[in-house]
């Protein structure tokens, strides 16, 4: 990086303001929700509210946040982006409790993110947000999966939990001419399978569709993913699972993004 390019980031960097005032449990979702996939991540900050786009470290899935303004107590931001380091923010703010305020206050001359919980004051240090790799944009995916469903997080997670049980993959299907949506996995000695039919779930857009995923990655989202919520899946065969969902009582938004594995016939 030539020295001017160096001044100008340093300047525009040292422009960058950020104040925020949010409910702890609103924040501590937000950060479990990214922290199922990666260990750090981008903050697109903007006067709309904070976005968060991250990819893990295998390529295999990515996640897209918002959480929008009306989600903070308080909230003021002149854009730009900082590098977080999930794990450690996720321990600051998991020492409030979950009706205690979080305030957050950038230092843009210091780059650190000074944290506030009552009495409890912490600094911390930001990262290079050049040096955190980000996802390509979901407009660039032009992903248009022809089967759709909604479901309730907690049917997903059965399916889940089933399909650990038996293999490292699980497949998630519509059958069109059955009007159902299927979760199957395959191990070595047992094999499982639930069905769903369109009756049982909350929409329902049939189109075949059959694609094969890792298990790890369905169960750490699905931990994540708050009881009670009505979850968008959309998938093909052979393609990308999105799945996306409301929390923050609507102010905040999330969409994960699986590749598929591709089945050895």
């Amino acid at each position: 990086m030539t020295e001017p390019e160096t001044e100008t980031r340093t300047a525009n960097h040292s422009n960058q303001a950020f104040h925020a005032i949010v409910r702890a449990d609103t924040i501590q979702r937000s950060i479990a929700l990214v922290h199922a996939l990666v260990d750090e991540c981008r903050l697109h900050l903007d006067a709309d509210g904070v976005r968060i786009t991250a990819i893990d470290p295998a390529t295999v899935a990515a996640v897209d946040l918002e959480l929008g303004s009306a989600a903070f107590e308080s909230y003021e931001a002149t854009g730009g982006r900082l590098g977080v380091d999930l794990t450690r923010l996720d321990e600051i703010v998991g020492l409030a409790d979950r009706d205690q305020f979080v305030r957050f206050e950038l230092d843009a001359e210091t780059r650190t993110l000074q944290i506030t919980i009552d009495d409890l004051e912490y600094t911390l240090g930001l990262l290079d947000p050049e040096t955190i790799r980000s996802p390509p944009d979901r407009t660039d995916l032009a992903l248009d999966s022809p089967g759709e469903v909604v479901l309730a997080a907690e049917q997903i997670g059965r399916a889940v939990k089933a399909g650990e049980m038996v293999s490292d993959q699980i497949a998630f299907g519509i059958d069109e001419s059955a009007e159902t949506f299927y979760a199957e996995a395959e191990g070595d000695t047992d094999d499982v399978s639930l069905a769903q039919d369109a009756n049982e779930l909350v929409e329902f857009s049939p189109a075949d569709a059959h694609s094969l995923f890792s298990v790890e990655y369905l169960a750490a989202i699905n931990r994540e993913m708050p009881n009670g919520t009505e979850v968008d899946v959309q998938i093909g065969t052979e393609e990308p699972l999105v799945a996306d969902f409301e929390f923050a009582e609507g102010d905040g938004s999330v969409t994960y993004l699986v590749s598929p594995r591709i089945a050895n016939y």
